[in-house]
């Protein structure tokens, strides 16, 4: 029997044909694809013609393409929609995976062909598109360890196989704790919940078969469940689950993984000659240095906490008013910031969220994205990988442009997060390919599915992402959609943010579940006039994480990530009422893989961006203005990284932006 996932796929848009892929079929695609890539590989090393870009670098970018559709279907659905066999595969392709790239960056026949079309470089008569994909071939041998010898070879190999099989252990283990642990409630337990907090609990309760309504582990479910619960023994309990995941001892325990980690990826850049992991890092990323990303984040950490400390002492108040003589703890925060708010701003959650329905949101951002970009959007009708997903063709002026699939709802075969990804990326060479994109959340389901406000900003922005991904127009696919410095991927994803937040936008979409009604003005004015609530906890909770993060790479590894940890939020006086947004034991941006490591800061450098680029818009014709959308296509969205991301920007709004926009944009600016 033919492998589905090996032969052409005569689908609509040749998207992957799920019905017709079983986890059998993974294994021997793989085999079979590593098989043709390394033979590709040897053919370009081993070619008797003088290399040029052509025969070496073009080579390169037109190899793989049979690995890169059976990864793309796998990586997907192992993330979204995962079980014991998938699990499994994933810890049998990782070595493999990290080996099979580690024999390529250390060919040294394949290396000097490379080399030798660099040294001849201004030569070559070559675009500015090319030139920038000859470039980041060459830094990317050398930064992967091709120019190392001997012993720091095969050192460098050994450590790219470890770190693979290690991030797909914390991966692993922190979704086990994730899906495991989960608290029942009886009906004395659900003071102070909502209804649609209930209704979401009951139908947690029915997917675990517990026979009752239960609280998760999902960030949809057990966050509402600490703004709104009145039990503050049953919140401590949950904020301590919610806390402790990847590290609860045992087999699912991440500390040692998240140390091996550390130690693995120090020795990795002390063997390519950097001081330290965050030096390397940082190197490709437009901040450069840890300094400067140091400068960036303390100069908001000190009016975060600021804000955040005079919130506390408000809520701490509110805490004794209810006769609880106890210090502010963190199972605290959330259940009395939702008790000021209501009162501060008179914004009652549970009668905001039926104007904020899942569906309504995804047709605001498509409609945004067609007053911005032309684009449109028809429901297509294929097979997917599981049933809740939805897809949609995108089209302008009537040609087609890509596929988008949403993939929406919370359950426990879907690692925590939201996410973007493409199945297949834009690209025109070797031949022309149309992006298929997934956006990937964990929003409670319902009838109809109700989203927070923050919910909504999530779906927002992902789609960010998404556009990034299918409004690329450059000729190689390695330097196609979001294939841009870590701390400029953030920027389309975050600005588009701001479109949710433009009054029509929500007078429009914003309408009742059960009425149709639009959101009344006076709701309306509240839910914007609340948009920086509780910015000091946020901010706080979220730059904790990124110095952490920065410390554990900038210097030796720790040996002790936890008393690192600890080390860190000491020096910087972390408020005691507010934790990291992600500790350590569970920090997967950070150690799932190296996507964020030492990265995690480029959320804020992403928004200094993103609050400027916004203000363009607004200093022009508002948020709906042609010529600024035009010129974001035109410069970012379309570009990808065919060029440097500070060019980009510069070519966008005419010079680089200053935090001041930022500390505006998030309240946190001296009056």
């Amino acid at each position: 029997m033919t492998n589905p996932l090996l032969q052409d796929w005569n689908t609509a848009f040749r998207i992957a044909p799920f019905d017709m892929i079983s986890d059998e079929d993974f294994a021997p695609a793989l085999e079979q694809a590593l098989a043709e890539h390394s033979a590709e590989i040897d053919a370009i090393a081993g070619a008797m013609e003088a290399p040029d870009f052509a025969n070496t670098i073009e080579a390169l970018e037109a190899a793989g393409k049979a690995l890169d559709r059976v990864l793309g279907v796998f990586f997907t659905v192992s993330g979204a929609d995962s079980n014991p066999a998938r699990e499994a595969l994933q810890r049998q392709f990782s070595p493999k995976l990290a080996a099979h790239f580690a024999e390529i960056s250390s060919n040294k026949a394949l290396f000097r062909r490379v080399a030798a079309v660099w040294e001849r470089r201004d030569s070559l008569l070559l675009t500015p598109e090319q030139a920038r994909v000859l470039m980041l071939t060459h830094r990317d041998f050398l930064r992967a360890g091709a120019a190392l010898e001997g012993a720091a070879e095969a050192r460098m190999k050994a450590i790219k196989g470890r770190l693979a099989v290690l991030g797909t252990e914390f991966t692993q283990n922190l979704l086990a704790d994730e899906r495991e642990w989960f608290m029942p409630l009886g009906e004395g337990d659900l003071d102070g919940l909502p209804p649609f907090v209930i209704d979401t609990a009951r139908k947690a309760g029915e997917e675990k078969e517990a026979g009752g309504p239960i609280v998760t582990l999902s960030r949809s479910l057990i966050v509402p469940f600490l703004q709104f619960s009145s039990r503050r023994d049953l919140r401590e309990k949950a904020f301590r689950a919610w806390a402790a995941r990847g590290a609860n001892g045992g087999k699912t325990d991440n500390r040692d993984i998240a140390a091996e980690i550390l130690a693995l990826r120090d020795e990795r850049a002390k063997l390519l000659g950097y001081e330290s992991f965050a030096a390397y890092k940082l190197e490709t990323e437009m901040a450069k240095s840890p300094e400067a990303v140091r400068s960036l984040l303390m100069s908001v950490w000190e009016p975060a906490k600021a804000r955040a400390e005079a919130d506390a002492a408000v809520l701490t108040g509110m805490m004794r008013d209810d006769g609880i003589n106890d210090d502010l703890a963190p199972w605290d925060w959330r259940y009395y910031a939702e008790k000021r708010r209501a009162a501060e701003h008179d914004l009652d959650e549970a009668a905001l969220k039926p104007y904020f329905q899942l569906d309504r949101m995804i047709e605001a951002s498509f409609a945004c994205a067609s007053r911005l970009f032309g684009l449109s959007f028809e429901p297509l009708d294929v097979p997917l990988y599981h049933r809740d997903c939805r897809a949609w063709e995108v089209t302008r002026d009537g040609q087609h442009v890509a596929v988008f699939i949403g993939d929406y709802f919370a359950r426990g075969s879907k690692r925590s997060g939201a996410w973007c990804s493409a199945m297949r990326s834009q690209a025109k060479f070797p031949a022309l390919q149309t992006p298929i994109v997934i956006n990937v959340c964990n929003f409670a389901k319902g009838d109809p599915a109700l989203l927070s406000y923050d919910d909504a900003r999530t779906l927002f922005h992902e789609f960010g992402h998404a556009l990034h991904q299918m409004l690329s127009d450059v000729t190689y696919e390695s330097v196609s959609g979001t294939s841009v410095a870590r701390d400029f991927v953030e920027l389309p994803s975050q600005l588009y943010e701001h479109w949710l937040e433009v009054p029509q936008v929500l007078a429009e979409f914003a309408t009742h579940a059960q009425t149709g009604a639009a959101m009344p003005q006076a709701m309306l004015d509240k839910v914007l006039g609340a948009a920086n609530f509780d910015m000091g906890f946020q901010t706080v909770e979220y730059v904790a994480s990124a110095l952490v993060d920065l410390a554990f790479h900038d210097g030796p590894a720790p040996q002790d990530p936890m008393a690192k940890q600890t080390e860190v939020l000491d020096g910087i006086g972390m408020p005691t009422a507010i934790t990291m947004r992600h500790a350590t034991p569970h920090f997967a941006h950070v150690f799932a893989g190296d996507g964020y490591s030492s990265g995690y800061y480029s959320y804020m450098w992403s928004e200094v961006m993103d609050a400027d680029a916004f203000e363009a818009f607004q200093e022009a014709g508002g948020a709906f203005d042609a010529e600024r959308a035009k010129a974001l296509e035109t410069h970012i969205l379309s570009t990808g990284g065919s060029r440097d991301a500070a060019e980009l920007y510069t070519a966008f709004r005419g010079r680089l932006p200053g935090v001041d926009a930022l500390l505006k944009g998030r309240g946190l600016a001296a009056e």
